[in-house]
Protein backbone atom coordinates (compact mmCIF):
# COMPACT_ATOMS: atom_id res chain seq x y z
CA UNK A 1 0.00 0.00 0.00
CA UNK A 2 1.19 3.51 -0.81
CA UNK A 3 1.12 6.11 1.97
CA UNK A 4 1.62 9.05 -0.40
CA UNK A 5 1.76 9.04 -4.19
CA UNK A 6 2.53 11.76 -6.73
CA UNK A 7 0.99 11.79 -10.21
CA UNK A 8 2.79 13.87 -12.84
CA UNK A 9 1.02 14.98 -16.00
CA UNK A 10 2.18 18.25 -17.55
CA UNK A 11 0.07 18.00 -20.73
CA UNK A 12 -3.27 19.60 -21.63
CA UNK A 13 -6.72 19.64 -20.09
CA UNK A 14 -7.86 16.51 -21.93
CA UNK A 15 -4.79 14.53 -20.84
CA UNK A 16 -5.30 15.46 -17.20
CA UNK A 17 -8.97 14.48 -17.42
CA UNK A 18 -7.85 11.17 -18.94
CA UNK A 19 -5.89 10.51 -15.75
CA UNK A 20 -8.82 11.03 -13.37
CA UNK A 21 -9.86 7.33 -13.53
CA UNK A 22 -6.32 6.56 -12.31
CA UNK A 23 -6.93 8.73 -9.24
CA UNK A 24 -10.33 7.13 -8.62
CA UNK A 25 -8.93 3.61 -8.76
CA UNK A 26 -6.00 4.41 -6.47
CA UNK A 27 -8.42 5.79 -3.87
CA UNK A 28 -10.76 2.85 -4.38
CA UNK A 29 -7.96 0.35 -3.71
CA UNK A 30 -6.25 2.38 -0.97
CA UNK A 31 -8.67 4.94 0.56
CA UNK A 32 -6.04 6.16 3.04
CA UNK A 33 -3.43 6.92 0.38
CA UNK A 34 -2.64 10.62 0.00
CA UNK A 35 -2.62 11.66 -3.66
CA UNK A 36 -0.79 14.75 -4.93
CA UNK A 37 -0.83 15.91 -8.54
CA UNK A 38 1.79 17.89 -10.48
CA UNK A 39 0.59 19.69 -13.61
CA UNK A 40 0.68 23.04 -15.44
CA UNK A 41 -1.37 26.10 -14.41
CA UNK A 42 -3.95 25.79 -17.21
CA UNK A 43 -4.67 22.09 -16.61
CA UNK A 44 -4.76 22.49 -12.83
CA UNK A 45 -8.31 23.84 -13.19
CA UNK A 46 -9.41 20.27 -13.99
CA UNK A 47 -8.43 18.92 -10.58
CA UNK A 48 -8.47 21.89 -8.20
CA UNK A 49 -11.86 20.93 -6.74
CA UNK A 50 -11.34 17.15 -6.73
CA UNK A 51 -11.51 15.98 -3.09
CA UNK A 52 -9.46 12.88 -3.93
CA UNK A 53 -6.40 15.08 -4.51
CA UNK A 54 -4.89 16.53 -1.36
CA UNK A 55 -2.44 18.90 -3.03
CA UNK A 56 -1.77 20.28 -6.51
CA UNK A 57 1.77 21.26 -7.47
CA UNK A 58 2.30 23.63 -10.39
CA UNK A 59 5.03 23.33 -13.02
CA UNK A 60 5.20 25.55 -16.09
CA UNK A 61 8.14 24.78 -18.36
CA UNK A 62 7.85 28.08 -20.22
CA UNK A 63 8.21 29.99 -16.94
CA UNK A 64 11.44 28.16 -16.17
CA UNK A 65 12.74 28.96 -19.67
CA UNK A 66 11.90 32.65 -19.28
CA UNK A 67 13.71 32.80 -15.95
CA UNK A 68 16.76 31.06 -17.44
CA UNK A 69 16.97 33.58 -20.27
CA UNK A 70 16.74 36.41 -17.76
CA UNK A 71 19.20 35.01 -15.22
CA UNK A 72 20.80 31.51 -14.99
CA UNK A 73 21.36 32.08 -11.29
CA UNK A 74 17.72 32.92 -10.71
CA UNK A 75 16.80 29.80 -12.73
CA UNK A 76 18.93 27.62 -10.44
CA UNK A 77 17.29 29.10 -7.35
CA UNK A 78 13.83 28.53 -8.83
CA UNK A 79 14.63 24.93 -9.77
CA UNK A 80 16.14 24.15 -6.35
CA UNK A 81 13.04 25.54 -4.63
CA UNK A 82 10.82 23.40 -6.85
CA UNK A 83 12.96 20.30 -6.23
CA UNK A 84 12.95 20.86 -2.47
CA UNK A 85 9.16 21.11 -2.53
CA UNK A 86 8.98 17.66 -4.14
CA UNK A 87 11.63 16.14 -1.88
CA UNK A 88 10.02 17.45 1.31
CA UNK A 89 6.82 15.49 0.63
CA UNK A 90 8.61 12.11 0.97
CA UNK A 91 6.48 10.28 -1.60
CA UNK A 92 6.43 6.47 -1.62
CA UNK A 93 5.78 6.38 -5.35
CA UNK A 94 5.33 8.51 -8.42
CA UNK A 95 3.17 7.73 -11.41
CA UNK A 96 4.93 9.71 -14.12
CA UNK A 97 2.75 10.41 -17.17
CA UNK A 98 4.94 13.28 -18.42
CA UNK A 99 7.15 11.28 -20.86
CA UNK A 100 9.89 13.65 -19.64
CA UNK A 101 13.27 12.26 -18.61
CA UNK A 102 13.87 15.34 -16.49
CA UNK A 103 10.88 14.56 -14.30
CA UNK A 104 12.05 10.99 -13.83
CA UNK A 105 15.55 12.15 -12.89
CA UNK A 106 14.18 14.69 -10.43
CA UNK A 107 12.02 12.05 -8.73
CA UNK A 108 15.00 9.68 -8.48
CA UNK A 109 17.25 12.33 -6.90
CA UNK A 110 14.37 13.33 -4.58
CA UNK A 111 14.45 9.79 -3.20
CA UNK A 112 11.08 8.51 -4.45
CA UNK A 113 11.64 4.75 -4.35
CA UNK A 114 8.96 3.56 -6.76
CA UNK A 115 8.89 5.46 -10.06
CA UNK A 116 6.40 4.11 -12.59
CA UNK A 117 5.84 5.35 -16.13
CA UNK A 118 6.22 4.89 -19.88
CA UNK A 119 9.64 4.47 -21.45
CA UNK A 120 9.16 6.68 -24.51
CA UNK A 121 12.35 7.02 -26.60
CA UNK A 122 14.36 5.83 -23.58
CA UNK A 123 13.23 8.83 -21.56
CA UNK A 124 12.25 6.51 -18.73
CA UNK A 125 15.76 5.43 -17.74
CA UNK A 126 15.33 6.87 -14.24
CA UNK A 127 12.07 4.96 -13.66
CA UNK A 128 12.05 1.77 -11.60
CA UNK A 129 9.14 0.31 -13.60
CA UNK A 130 9.46 1.21 -17.27
CA UNK A 131 6.61 0.27 -19.60
CA UNK A 132 7.70 -0.06 -23.26
CA UNK A 133 5.91 2.66 -25.20
CA UNK A 134 5.99 4.11 -28.73
CA UNK A 135 2.95 6.34 -28.51
CA UNK A 136 -0.75 6.28 -27.74
CA UNK A 137 -2.04 3.80 -30.29
CA UNK A 138 -4.26 0.73 -30.36
CA UNK A 139 -6.37 1.77 -27.39
CA UNK A 140 -7.58 4.92 -25.70
CA UNK A 141 -5.17 7.11 -23.71
CA UNK A 142 -7.26 6.36 -20.60
CA UNK A 143 -6.59 2.65 -21.05
CA UNK A 144 -2.87 3.32 -21.52
CA UNK A 145 -2.86 5.22 -18.23
CA UNK A 146 -4.86 2.52 -16.43
CA UNK A 147 -2.43 -0.15 -17.66
CA UNK A 148 0.21 1.41 -15.39
CA UNK A 149 -2.04 0.76 -12.39
CA UNK A 150 -2.73 -2.81 -13.42
CA UNK A 151 1.03 -3.34 -13.75
CA UNK A 152 1.41 -2.59 -10.03
CA UNK A 153 -1.60 -4.63 -8.97
CA UNK A 154 -4.33 -1.97 -8.72
CA UNK A 155 -7.45 -3.06 -10.64
CA UNK A 156 -9.01 -0.63 -13.11
CA UNK A 157 -12.65 -0.71 -12.03
CA UNK A 158 -13.77 2.93 -12.39
CA UNK A 159 -13.35 4.12 -15.98
CA UNK A 160 -15.20 7.44 -16.02
CA UNK A 161 -13.62 10.85 -16.32
CA UNK A 162 -14.23 13.03 -13.29
CA UNK A 163 -14.64 16.79 -13.10
CA UNK A 164 -15.95 18.28 -9.88
CA UNK A 165 -18.07 21.38 -10.51
CA UNK A 166 -18.59 23.63 -7.47
CA UNK A 167 -22.17 24.30 -6.44
CA UNK A 168 -21.56 28.03 -6.87
CA UNK A 169 -20.78 27.49 -10.56
CA UNK A 170 -23.84 25.30 -11.07
CA UNK A 171 -26.00 28.04 -9.56
CA UNK A 172 -24.19 30.66 -11.65
CA UNK A 173 -25.08 28.74 -14.85
CA UNK A 174 -28.77 28.72 -13.92
CA UNK A 175 -28.66 32.41 -13.08
CA UNK A 176 -26.87 33.15 -16.36
CA UNK A 177 -29.56 31.37 -18.36
CA UNK A 178 -32.27 33.30 -16.51
CA UNK A 179 -30.42 36.60 -16.98
CA UNK A 180 -30.04 35.97 -20.71
CA UNK A 181 -33.80 35.36 -20.94
CA UNK A 182 -33.25 31.88 -22.38
CA UNK A 183 -36.38 29.85 -21.67
CA UNK A 184 -35.70 26.78 -19.51
CA UNK A 185 -38.23 24.90 -21.62
CA UNK A 186 -36.32 25.62 -24.82
CA UNK A 187 -33.57 23.44 -26.24
CA UNK A 188 -30.03 24.60 -25.46
CA UNK A 189 -27.14 23.42 -27.65
CA UNK A 190 -23.49 24.20 -26.90
CA UNK A 191 -21.11 24.65 -29.85
CA UNK A 192 -17.30 24.84 -29.61
CA UNK A 193 -15.96 25.81 -33.06
CA UNK A 194 -12.34 25.91 -31.85
CA UNK A 195 -9.95 23.12 -30.92
CA UNK A 196 -8.65 24.08 -27.49
CA UNK A 197 -5.23 25.45 -26.66
CA UNK A 198 -3.01 22.36 -26.57
CA UNK A 199 -2.12 22.32 -30.28
CA UNK A 200 -1.43 26.06 -30.43
CA UNK A 201 -1.22 27.24 -34.04
CA UNK A 202 -1.72 23.63 -35.17
CA UNK A 203 -5.27 23.68 -33.78
CA UNK A 204 -6.49 24.63 -37.26
CA UNK A 205 -5.85 21.02 -38.31
CA UNK A 206 -8.52 19.90 -35.84
CA UNK A 207 -11.12 22.54 -36.69
CA UNK A 208 -14.07 21.87 -38.93
CA UNK A 209 -14.31 24.96 -41.21
CA UNK A 210 -16.10 27.84 -39.51
CA UNK A 211 -18.33 28.45 -42.54
CA UNK A 212 -19.74 24.95 -42.04
CA UNK A 213 -20.42 25.69 -38.39
CA UNK A 214 -22.28 28.81 -39.57
CA UNK A 215 -24.58 26.68 -41.73
CA UNK A 216 -25.00 24.02 -39.06
CA UNK A 217 -26.01 26.54 -36.40
CA UNK A 218 -28.45 28.23 -38.78
CA UNK A 219 -30.08 24.88 -39.59
CA UNK A 220 -30.31 23.83 -35.94
CA UNK A 221 -32.01 27.08 -34.95
CA UNK A 222 -34.51 26.64 -37.78
CA UNK A 223 -35.08 22.91 -37.35
CA UNK A 224 -35.12 22.58 -33.56
CA UNK A 225 -36.03 26.13 -32.47
CA UNK A 226 -32.91 25.96 -30.30
CA UNK A 227 -30.76 28.47 -28.48
CA UNK A 228 -27.08 28.06 -29.38
CA UNK A 229 -24.36 28.89 -26.85
CA UNK A 230 -21.02 29.49 -28.59
CA UNK A 231 -18.13 28.60 -26.32
CA UNK A 232 -14.33 28.48 -26.34
CA UNK A 233 -11.28 30.33 -25.06
CA UNK A 234 -10.48 33.99 -25.64
CA UNK A 235 -8.48 33.24 -28.81
CA UNK A 236 -11.54 31.50 -30.27
CA UNK A 237 -13.95 34.34 -29.60
CA UNK A 238 -13.74 35.67 -33.15
CA UNK A 239 -14.64 32.22 -34.51
CA UNK A 240 -17.75 32.33 -32.32
CA UNK A 241 -18.55 35.87 -33.41
CA UNK A 242 -18.40 34.85 -37.08
CA UNK A 243 -21.09 32.28 -36.38
CA UNK A 244 -23.17 34.58 -34.20
CA UNK A 245 -23.35 37.35 -36.82
CA UNK A 246 -25.48 35.11 -39.06
CA UNK A 247 -28.14 34.57 -36.40
CA UNK A 248 -27.55 36.96 -33.48
CA UNK A 249 -31.00 36.44 -31.94
CA UNK A 250 -30.56 32.67 -31.70
CA UNK A 251 -27.00 32.60 -30.35
CA UNK A 252 -25.04 33.72 -27.29
CA UNK A 253 -21.23 34.06 -27.29
CA UNK A 254 -19.42 33.32 -24.02
CA UNK A 255 -15.99 32.43 -25.45
CA UNK A 256 -13.19 33.72 -23.24
CA UNK A 257 -15.56 34.88 -20.49
CA UNK A 258 -15.75 31.76 -18.32
CA UNK A 259 -13.58 29.65 -16.04
CA UNK A 260 -13.27 25.97 -16.85
CA UNK A 261 -15.76 24.95 -14.17
CA UNK A 262 -18.20 27.68 -15.24
CA UNK A 263 -17.99 26.30 -18.78
CA UNK A 264 -18.68 22.82 -17.43
CA UNK A 265 -21.65 24.10 -15.41
CA UNK A 266 -23.09 25.85 -18.46
CA UNK A 267 -22.59 22.70 -20.51
CA UNK A 268 -24.73 20.81 -18.00
CA UNK A 269 -27.60 23.17 -18.87
CA UNK A 270 -27.38 22.01 -22.50
CA UNK A 271 -29.02 18.98 -24.10
CA UNK A 272 -26.04 18.38 -26.37
CA UNK A 273 -22.59 19.77 -27.15
CA UNK A 274 -21.07 19.87 -30.63
CA UNK A 275 -17.31 20.10 -30.67
CA UNK A 276 -14.08 19.47 -32.51
CA UNK A 277 -11.45 17.15 -31.09
CA UNK A 278 -9.80 18.85 -28.10
CA UNK A 279 -9.93 19.55 -24.37
CA UNK A 280 -13.48 21.01 -24.37
CA UNK A 281 -14.80 17.69 -25.69
CA UNK A 282 -13.46 15.88 -22.64
CA UNK A 283 -14.74 18.58 -20.29
CA UNK A 284 -18.20 17.95 -21.76
CA UNK A 285 -17.84 14.17 -21.42
CA UNK A 286 -16.66 14.51 -17.80
CA UNK A 287 -19.65 16.79 -17.16
CA UNK A 288 -21.97 13.98 -18.36
CA UNK A 289 -23.18 15.94 -21.38
CA UNK A 290 -24.02 14.10 -24.61
CA UNK A 291 -21.54 15.08 -27.32
CA UNK A 292 -21.33 15.06 -31.09
CA UNK A 293 -17.62 15.42 -31.87
CA UNK A 294 -15.96 16.05 -35.22
CA UNK A 295 -12.69 14.24 -35.89
CA UNK A 296 -10.17 14.72 -38.69
CA UNK A 297 -6.46 13.81 -38.43
CA UNK A 298 -6.70 12.39 -34.90
CA UNK A 299 -7.80 8.84 -34.06
CA UNK A 300 -11.04 9.01 -32.07
CA UNK A 301 -10.41 5.49 -30.77
CA UNK A 302 -7.39 6.88 -28.94
CA UNK A 303 -8.38 10.49 -28.20
CA UNK A 304 -12.17 10.43 -28.54
CA UNK A 305 -14.90 10.56 -25.89
CA UNK A 306 -14.32 8.03 -23.10
CA UNK A 307 -16.23 5.91 -22.41
CA UNK A 308 -17.72 6.17 -25.89
CA UNK A 309 -21.21 5.02 -24.87
CA UNK A 310 -23.74 7.80 -25.28
CA UNK A 311 -21.47 9.95 -27.41
CA UNK A 312 -21.34 10.35 -31.17
CA UNK A 313 -18.30 10.85 -33.41
CA UNK A 314 -18.58 12.23 -36.95
CA UNK A 315 -15.69 11.64 -39.36
CA UNK A 316 -15.28 11.35 -43.09
CA UNK A 317 -13.57 7.97 -42.99
CA UNK A 318 -10.91 8.65 -45.63
CA UNK A 319 -8.20 6.07 -46.24
CA UNK A 320 -5.59 8.47 -44.86
CA UNK A 321 -7.36 8.89 -41.52
CA UNK A 322 -5.98 9.10 -38.92
CA UNK A 323 -2.71 10.76 -39.94
CA UNK A 324 -1.72 12.03 -36.50
CA UNK A 325 0.40 9.22 -35.04
CA UNK A 326 2.98 8.98 -32.27
CA UNK A 327 2.65 12.69 -31.51
CA UNK A 328 3.35 13.72 -35.10
CA UNK A 329 1.07 15.29 -37.68
CA UNK A 330 1.45 14.17 -41.31
CA UNK A 331 2.59 16.72 -43.88
CA UNK A 332 -0.95 17.61 -44.93
CA UNK A 333 -2.04 20.99 -46.24
CA UNK A 334 -5.54 20.18 -47.54
CA UNK A 335 -7.04 18.49 -44.43
CA UNK A 336 -9.69 16.88 -46.64
CA UNK A 337 -10.87 14.75 -43.74
CA UNK A 338 -12.49 17.89 -42.34
CA UNK A 339 -12.99 19.97 -45.50
CA UNK A 340 -15.05 17.22 -47.15
CA UNK A 341 -17.24 16.56 -44.11
CA UNK A 342 -20.69 17.89 -44.96
CA UNK A 343 -22.99 19.91 -42.73
CA UNK A 344 -25.73 17.30 -43.21
CA UNK A 345 -23.37 14.58 -41.93
CA UNK A 346 -23.15 16.38 -38.59
CA UNK A 347 -26.80 17.42 -38.58
CA UNK A 348 -27.90 13.79 -38.97
CA UNK A 349 -25.95 12.85 -35.84
CA UNK A 350 -27.55 15.72 -33.94
CA UNK A 351 -30.97 14.48 -35.08
CA UNK A 352 -30.12 10.99 -33.78
CA UNK A 353 -29.49 12.46 -30.34
CA UNK A 354 -32.53 14.72 -30.29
Amino acid sequence: MFQKILIINTFGIGDVLFSTPVISNIKRAFPQTVVHYLTNPRSSAVIKDNPKISKTLIYERDDFHKVYKRSPLEFIKKWVAFFNEIKAEKYDAVLDLSLDRGMGAMCMVAGIKQRIGFNYKNRGLCLTRRIPFKGYEGKHVVDHYLSLLEDIGIPAIDKHLELVIPEADLQWAKDWQFGEALAFSKLLIAVFPGGGASWGKGARFKRWPVEKYVKLVDKMIEKFDAHIILMGNSEERELCNQISRVSPSGTRVVAGDLSLTQSAALLKQCRIAILNDGGPLHVAVASRVTTVSIFGPVDDRVYGPYPATGHYVVKKGLACQPCYRQFRMANCSHVNCLAQLDVDDVLRKVEEVL
